[in-house]
């Protein structure tokens, strides 16, 4: 039997071979571009400074990077953190990303004051605030979505924005997007649309809008506890992802 890991714990354990999978490149590829379809100005050279929450090994991260003056990345699993580093050491170009080994629950929180462009100052840093902040498939990891919001409007500047997107909770079936030997540490089978749109609102967050960002089909068990095997012993369903947008009011 295989053995349930919970939490970081699995991250730590799957972030060696994280990338191997062909979904989770797939569904990285379609929020990149859902992200760049919905906030098109983002394309504005150096003008966006990026908090990404739940990075991983960096799929999103170093697609958006090009597009952005900054990303500060952060993932509260160690070992995704470690494989970010490997990737980033293998890629010296690439100076405007900051990888943060962090659960972030508090807007000042030091570990995110550092600029990735100016890692030299670092003495005396006011609380760092980010024009933008992105996560792909981490909300229904989040045990309080609630405090969650509140904290990434914390971490915003005036004007900031959200833009993130998980799988939606359209239901009983919602709930094979992961096999059962990976269900401990999931929160919730998907996001569901009011529900989201009701916390950021009550975050403070105005213009709130959450919309199908696109559609994938995944493998999954036949039945639950069968295991994913590619063309046996699985079945292919379609998951539409929503992207959930938000505006810090300018005036706070």
């Amino acid at each position: 039997m295989t053995e349930k890991l919970t939490g970081n714990e699995r991250f730590n354990a799957e972030a060696a071979s994280w990338d191997s999978n062909p979904s989770v490149h797939e569904a990285s590829t379609l929020a990149l571009k859902s992200i760049l379809e919905h906030l098109p100005d983002i394309k504005t050279p150096n003008s966006f400074d990026v908090l990404e929450i739940g990075c991983g090994t960096g799929l999103l991260s170093f697609n958006i990077a090009p597009y952005v003056r900054s990303l500060t990345a952060v993932d509260p699993a160690q070992g995704m953190i470690n494989a970010f580093n490997a990737k980033l050491a293998a890629k010296p170009h690439v100076r405007n990303i900051l990888p943060v080994c962090a659960e972030l629950s508090d807007p000042y929180d030091g570990r995110i004051r550092l600029d990735p462009l100016n890692r030299d100052l670092v003495q005396n840093l006011p609380s760092r605030r980010f024009d933008l902040i992105l996560s792909h498939l981490v909300l229904h990891h989040i045990p309080s979505l609630e405090d969650t919001f509140k904290m990434m409007y914390g971490c915003l500047k005036k004007g900031g924005r959200v833009a993130l997107t998980d799988f939606e909770d359209f239901g009983s079936e919602a709930r094979r997007f992961h096999p059962e030997a990976k269900i401990e540490g999931v929160q919730r089978h998907g996001i569901r649309r009011a529900a989201v749109k009701e916390l950021l609102e009550m975050a403070g967050f105005r213009d709130v809008k959450v919309e199908t960002a696109f559609e994938m089909e995944k493998w999954v068990e036949e039945y639950p506890g069968a295991g994913v095997v590619k063309g046996e012993g699985g079945i292919k369903m379609r998951f539409p992802f929503l992207i959930c947008m938000g505006v810090k009011d300018r005036d706070d």
